[in-house]
């Protein structure tokens, strides 16, 4: 028998207790989407995560990974 999911935001994913600790959440059709240490973390990133594909991602970047130097 199946165990019972807890549905978070109105029916768009739940979290369940993975191996070793960690927590995992599930869309709809039982893809996983985010891995994280503990379940708020889990909620939280996973919400943030399913944000950007509705929404769509900023392409804007906030940093830069060059470096301007002489030798």
């Amino acid at each position: 028998m199946e165990h019972q999911k807890n549905w978070i935001d109105d029916g768009t994913f739940y979290v369940e207790k993975a191996r070793w600790g960690t927590w995992k959440s599930f869309d709809k059709d039982d893809k996983g989407l985010i891995t994280s240490l503990t379940e708020e973390e889990c909620i939280k990133a996973t919400r943030f995560y399913l944000k950007g594909l509705q929404e769509g991602w900023n392409e804007q970047s906030t940093y830069s990974g060059e470096i301007d130097y002489k030798l």
